[in-house]
């Protein structure tokens, strides 16, 4: 698969509003998640490969930010015409399955992940009280074997904001490229990252 680096990150950018529906049946909305709070939205999807090797860190996060008062917002964009595996009746039941500790939305436009600027899944974006943007990078420091982690650097970020401090930006995520519609300017193949190897086999 094809590496490509994580665009430039503008930091301090305002979260963009978003109203979708999520697997819960509701359709949630940007306002249901007052200032005051850090906000972490991530782009994932059920069929990547790059996701399914962190699904359970992800499960992680999301229950040790719900200790910390701390919304997570998954959300899916994902041409399931393409992959159906990425359909909402299948992210209904994958959550479902897993028992995801936090909202799994669904942006069947792709408006939404042309908002944030999202460019491969996992992609997170760590919004600070202001709901501004104050990180966008990896989850951790070791995507492929959870073991080998040493840091959590993305709750680390979160747990930082939470109790106003400043944040780096972080480093970049790797993932599989989001897949476009074929009429979107920026239909793309492979994988976005910010690293040159370790893609795993499989399709993404």
């Amino acid at each position: 698969m094809a590496l490509t680096t994580t665009p430039a990150v503008e930091i301090g950018r305002k979260c963009p509003s978003f109203e979708l529906p999520g697997v819960d049946g509701k359709i949630h909305r940007l306002s249901e998640f007052p200032s005051g709070c850090p906000l972490v939205v991530m782009f994932i999807c059920n069929h990547c490969p790059y996701v399914q090797a962190i699904e359970d860190r992800l499960i992680q996060l999301g229950q040790d930010l719900l200790k910390l008062q701390v919304p997570l917002v998954a959300i899916c964009s994902n041409d399931s015409s393409t992959y159906p595996e990425d359909s909402f009746p299948e992210l209904q039941k994958r959550a479902s399955a897993k028992k995801y500790p936090f909202l799994y939305l669904h942006d069947e436009s792709q408006d939404v992940a042309h908002a944030f600027g999202a460019v491969c899944t996992p992609d997170f974006f760590v919004y600070d009280k202001n709901h501004r943007l104050a990180y966008r990078g990896r989850l951790d420091d070791s995507w492929k074997d959870a073991s080998k982690v040493t840091r959590r650097e993305l709750y680390e970020a979160v747990v930082a904001l939470n109790a106003d401090k400043t944040v780096a930006p972080g480093n970049p995520s790797m993932g599989c490229s989001m897949k476009w519609k074929s009429t979107s300017s920026s239909a793309s193949s492979g994988a976005s990252s910010g690293a040159s190897s370790g893609a795993p086999s499989s399709k993404g």
